[in-house]
């Protein structure tokens, strides 16, 4: 929390979000309550629905299957009477009927189980358990073991399951009046179940020819049950059925059944099984069906009940959706109209104008100020003004932000120039010291004459070279250009030879054949350093026993330059990371934010984007990497347009190692006059030198070569400062005394083999070190002054 003003950053909404919400809260509310109220009524009557169709899916099928176990139960028993005449067959067809009636049963209530309660649940089980005894009372009956009131008993139970499952079944409709009307069409096909309980038991007692007291009573408690309950139950059923009873009453075969049951319970000898079957049979069907018509319709009552909830629910939903929406539409009018439309435009003027301070003026005025140039604070970026009210403070605000990161950015621009300039003080007194210890060097090289000392003292000449590039390459760092510039064109070979010169390990670098072109001179300066830093990096990164082989290559858009090594190579990541850096190199300050240290490829990016050059890493077919430098057209110089290479606008002092070297600009501040024909001698020795093979030779062995020449060479002039020449061996003079000759005649003349090529590279030697001895003797060497770094 800010202790000053008091405020806890939130994220608040908008200006007229919040506005509009103290409007539309109450509507999102009864949005609420109209969506929960319609979801339940709707809810309610799409269950009300799924009950009643259900309920009718089961209720049919099951009506049947118990009353075909009716009529097998009657036919049964009158089967195990044992009276003759009996339809033994009409039973089997019987069961054949209850079987499919029974199968259906079965599969309603598997579909109605899985949406079921689970007391609804429980009683299908409890049905199901006792229908599978069926097979076995079944096969009692046909062996004639079957005791008939234990046959009777188990149908009777069977048939209590049904009844018991189906008013569970009737109940749960959601609706009263389809409940009720479900329940009465039970009621009905109980009052038919006794009265085909009666009719068995009138069938066995007429077969017999006499019924037994108890028979006789539970005979008459069925027949009043069933009596009493249509009497109770048919007032009150479906218009339907009501009709249908009405027309059963007063039917010939109900009188008839009337008549009879009287005389059975007064004990009428005269009444016989068929006139009792003919008469309960039609009737006991008639209050099946009459049954099966209730259900149905107080199915179809209880699904138009559903139906009609389910509409007016719909209705009600959409009018107070439409009541609602119309209400949301009116607040929100009204919060508009309560919210200054001149407020929430300036809100977003400001927004647009400090964005665009942000993200245009703000960037342009530091590149401005990073780039030297003088900036007008006030006019290039004027002040936003809104007024003096709240949005005025804030926009007051802003301005005062965008002062402050305009002169943070002044600040750092001269905290990054005086940097800089400390930099490049520091990288130019650095080179003043190379310059000085190289002039040294050449002071001694020319003194020296042990050849192991010179030997050191040219190695110590390629330490301060490779410290001359690290010089330069703080002041490409720093953003500046390094001060070796060539007038005239420079052949490729020798810019190749320049770049091993100035690396460590440069006898490990095999040049492959050059073709025959040259570089400007503007840009031959900047592609040594490149490819001295990529030479430089392949034998850094490789075995110290490989070689590091440059292959060239003219093309027409320039000169392919491969520098290929052999060490363990790059991983893709590493190799696109690097090459990305190559195509776009980043600024100096972000490397070294992210603690970047690899500044070789850094100063090769930069040095490739001022010359044009693509520079890309590749993996090599050999292992190891692959450094391809394609260099275009515009720093390709024409043919036969090629200049020595010492020939700079700005030159060091000229000796035996620069001219081999390539340090044609060592010393900025020294002009070098050389003699033209101590030039030419040079050239002809450093043709003579490299010609026959492109692999570069490092001062130092060139040096050895020198002091190990056996054969005799023509005589070095004497030194006009008095001093001796160097010394010179003679031949067969280290030979052991048993392999001298005692004959001192020279062997006859051979022919031209490998033998001879190496006298050519010997000559070679010879006279370029006698040019640079008449170099070093020239009167005019060097002009006076100390390098200006």
């Amino acid at each position: 929390m800010n202790e000053k003003s008091g405020y806890t950053p939130t994220n608040y909404r908008t200006i007229r979000s919040r506005l509009a919400g103290v409007v539309v809260v109450p509507s999102v509310v009864l949005l609420v309550m109209w969506a929960v109220f319609s979801s339940y009524t709707l809810f309610d009557g799409f269950y009300m629905r799924s009950v009643a169709t259900g309920v009718k899916g089961a209720t049919i099928p099951s009506v049947e299957a118990l009353a075909g176990l009716q009529k097998e139960r009657q036919l049964t028993l009158e089967v195990l009477s044992g009276v003759g005449g009996v339809d033994k067959a009409g039973l089997k067809r019987q069961q054949g009927v209850t079987d499919e009636a029974v199968r259906k049963m079965k599969d309603a209530f598997a579909e109605l189980s899985s949406s079921a309660p689970q007391d609804t649940v429980d009683r299908i089980n409890a049905l199901d358990s006792v229908l599978n005894e069926l097979p076995q009372q079944r096969t009692r009956i046909d062996s004639g073991s079957a005791n008939p009131q234990a046959v009777y008993d188990y149908y009777n139970s069977l048939l209590d399951s049904g009844v018991a499952l189906l008013a569970r079944q009737a109940r749960l409709v959601p609706d009263s009046e389809a409940s009720q009307a479900n329940v009465q069409a039970v009621t009905i096909f109980q009052a038919a179940d006794w009265l085909s309980r009666g009719a068995t038991i009138g069938s066995r007692g007429l077969l017999n020819g006499r019924f037994t007291a108890a028979e006789r009573v539970e005979f008459a408690r069925l027949v009043g049950a069933y009596h009493s309950g249509l009497d109770a139950t048919i007032p009150f059923a479906l218009e339907q059925p009501r009709s249908l009873y009405d027309a059963l009453r007063g039917s010939t075969e109900y009188r008839s059944l009337l008549d009879l049951e009287g005389r059975i319970i007064n004990s009428d000898a005269t009444v016989t099984d068929e006139q009792w079957r003919g008469a309960a049979a039609p009737v006991h069907d008639n209050l099946v069906g009459l049954a099966v018509t209730q259900a149905r319709d107080a199915a179809d009552l209880g699904l138009d009940k559903a139906n009609s909830r389910v509409a007016a629910v719909l209705i009600g939903s959409l009018i107070a959706l439409l009541a609602v929406v119309v209400g949301i539409v009116l607040a929100l009018r009204i919060s508009n109209r309560l919210v200054s439309r001149a407020l929430v435009t300036r809100l977003a003027s400001l927004r647009e104008d400090t964005l665009r301070l942000a993200q245009e003026r703000l960037p342009h005025i530091v590149a401005r100020l990073r780039g030297g140039e003088q900036v007008d604070v006030h006019r290039d970026m004027p002040p936003l003004d809104y007024g003096n009210d709240e949005i005025g403070q804030v926009a007051d605000a802003f301005n005062a932000a965008q002062y402050t990161a305009v002169a943070a950015a002044v600040k750092e621009t001269q905290a990054r120039e005086g940097v800089n300039r400390v930099f490049l003080d520091i990288a130019h007194r650095n080179q003043g010291l190379v310059h000085r210890q190289i002039k040294i060097l050449d002071k001694l090289e020319r003194e020296e004459e042990h050849p192991e000392r010179l030997d050191s003292l040219f190695q110590l000449d390629h330490l301060a070279t490779r410290a001359r590039r690290n010089a330069e390459n703080l002041i490409i760092l720093a953003g500046e250009q390094p001060g070796r510039q060539w007038r005239k064109p420079v052949r490729l070979s020798d810019v190749l030879r320049s770049a091993v010169a100035e690396t460590e390990q440069y006898v490990r670098v095999r040049v492959n054949p050059v073709p025959d072109r040259a570089l400007v001179g503007v840009a031959v300066a900047d592609t040594i350093h490149l490819l001295a830093e990529l030479v430089d990096n392949a034998t850094a990164f490789s075995s110290p026993r490989s070689e590091v082989i440059v292959h060239s290559n003219a093309v027409p858009h320039g000169i392919v330059i491969e520098i290929e090594d052999h060490g363990l190579g790059m991983t893709q990541e590493e190799r696109l990371q690097a090459n990305a850096k190559l195509s776009n190199p980043p600024d100096f300050e972000t490397m070294a934010f992210r603690g970047e240290s690899r500044l070789g490829l850094f100063v090769v990016a930069r040095l490739a984007a001022r010359r044009g050059i693509k520079v890309e890493l590749r993996d090599s077919p050999y292992g190891g990497t692959v450094a391809l430098c394609v260099l275009p057209p515009n720093i390709v110089a024409p043919h036969n347009a090629a200049g020595d290479i010492t020939e700079t606008t700005q030159m060091p002092v000229q000796s035996f190692h620069d001219t081999y070297h390539g340090h044609g600009a060592d010393h900025p501040s020294f002009p070098v006059k050389v003699n033209p024909e101590v030039q030419k001698a040079l050239n002809a020795g450093l043709r003579a030198l490299v010609e026959p093979d492109m692999s570069p030779v490092a001062p130092a062995a060139v040096s050895a070569a020198e002091a190990s020449v056996e054969e005799p060479t023509p005589a070095a002039p004497p030194a006009q400062d008095g001093k001796a020449p160097l010394p010179r061996r003679k031949k067969r003079q280290n030979l052991a005394p048993q392999l001298m000759q005692s004959s001192e005649e020279p062997p006859p003349a051979e022919p031209v083999t490998g033998e001879r090529l190496a006298e050519r590279s010997r000559d070679g030697l010879a006279a370029f070190q006698r040019g640079t001895r008449d170099a070093r003797l020239t009167d005019d060497w060097r002009s006076e002054g100390a390098p200006s770094s």
